[in-house]
């Protein structure tokens, strides 16, 4: 009897763990839930971040950084379908729209995988919250080579 209440318990755990893991198609409508315009702190500013829907195999964003009520930094974001996958690359600019990276550089985030509430790519997640809020966690390389995971909480 002992031996069966166990199946049942790792039964019923593995069968919702299959399910919140479930793995989707690597296709833009199985992540429209990140379009919208997302507002929230990070950096010891303001920040936006405003997502189009899916279209021509792709979706963009611009963002943007403002500290004492001065902007950082922008940057333009695509996640765009690429042999049989997903791929998010962004740029950087100054506030003077003076770019970071070269003409010809991408800033490239290749998908490692997709569930009902998450998107992640190698070094940026998204992770929806509700169809108000959502989490991105950036792994961003400081200056002595050591990688922090900053979140960003986003409300529409």
């Amino acid at each position: 009897m002992k031996n069966i209440i166990t199946f049942i318990v790792l039964a019923i755990g593995l069968n919702t763990y299959s399910q919140e893991k479930k793995i989707l198609e690597p296709k833009l409508e199985n992540i429209a839930w990140i379009a919208g315009t997302w507002h929230g702190e990070a950096f010891g500013g303001i920040t936006e971040e405003i997502w189009s829907e899916p279209s021509g195999g792709s979706m963009m964003a611009t963002f943007k950084l403002i500290v004492d009520e001065k902007v950082q930094f922008y940057e333009i974001e695509v996640i765009r379908e690429i042999e049989d996958s997903l791929i998010l690359q962004l740029k950087h600019f100054g506030s003077d729209l003076k770019a970071w990276e070269t003409k010809d550089e991408t800033v490239d985030f290749p998908l490692r995988e997709i569930t009902e509430n998450k998107v992640v790519f190698e070094g940026m997640t998204f992770e929806k919250v509700s169809s108000n809020e959502m989490n991105v966690y950036v792994d961003i390389k400081n200056e002595n080579g050591t990688v922090e995971t900053v979140k960003f909480n986003y409300k529409k």
